[in-house]
């Protein structure tokens, strides 16, 4: 065999052997990817919540409420916890609502009270407040129509007879001024919360909540004039207005033999 043809036979002997290794697959693997991190477990924990819907003056039972897998961080410090109060069904049984909780709402200490030895209403006052009942007129009259209902917000309107001013006009002259401003009603009769949707207010009392000085006011009017509420704005609701004991645009109506007149 001539030296060429050694050549070109050594060259495709040279070529066929890495054909060969290439097909074999025998190069280096790739790299196998970097494991994924597994996400940390979220920490839970344990809370009482609601199982039903407790309205505003309940008395929650054992069967009210029930333990619930809550976040850790979303648990605020007002809400019971198994693991710092184990026993919390327990010691929330028999407590009163101081505001509605929907089902599934956590129970929070400052929305119940422990009252065995009072009423519900005292119950449901705040620190420093009073309860005053006042006559209203249970066909709706002097109640915006009857549409108060108890956790409304009303202004007091008082209305009488100035005697100075009937007696200068030869006439009855009638006042009517606005007494206090965004008062809460506690109750409407005997009732402490709105039944079924209900919008008719039953009872010829509703009970305010009131401070020691309103108390007094509201008290001195209701012996010397009507008094009436007017049903406030649930967006006025967050804001405070002072209060006010006499005001100083109040519109006289002159009531002269049986005519009315603005003055």
């Amino acid at each position: 065999m001539t030296p060429a043809r050694l050549g070109i036979l050594g060259v495709a002997l040279t070529a066929g052997a890495i054909a060969a290794y290439l097909a074999s697959g025998s190069q280096d693997p790739a790299p196998a990817p970097a494991p994924v991190a597994a996400a940390p477990a979220m920490k839970t924990v344990d809370v009482l919540v609601t199982a039903n819907e407790v309205p505003l003056g309940g008395t929650v039972t054992q069967k009210d409420v029930k333990w619930q897998t809550w976040p850790a961080d979303a648990a605020g410090p007002g809400m019971i916890t198994k693991q710092s109060s184990p026993g919390g069904v327990e010691e929330i049984n028999g407590a009163i609502a101081r505001s509605s909780m929907l089902a599934g709402e956590p129970v929070r200490r400052e929305k119940v009270v422990k009252a065995e030895n009072a009423g519900v209403l005292s119950a449901l006052l705040p620190a420093g407040s009073r309860a005053l009942a006042i006559t209203i007129d249970n066909r709706g009259a002097n109640t915006a129509g009857g549409f108060v209902l108890p956790n409304d917000r009303v202004d007091v309107i008082r209305t009488f007879r100035d005697e100075a001013a009937s007696k200068v006009q030869g006439g009855d002259v009638v006042i009517s001024e606005t007494l206090l401003r965004n008062i809460r009603v506690l109750a409407i009769g005997q009732n402490i919360q709105e039944h079924n949707g209900e919008k008719v207010v039953v009872g010829e009392t509703a009970t305010l909540e009131l401070d020691p000085r309103q108390v007094e006011t509201v008290t001195l009017a209701q012996r010397t004039g009507q008094l009436s509420l007017a049903l406030r704005s649930l967006q006025d609701v967050s804001k405070t207005d002072d209060q006010i004991v006499k005001s100083e645009d109040a519109s006289l109506t002159v009531v002269r033999y049986g005519t009315a007149s603005q003055r």
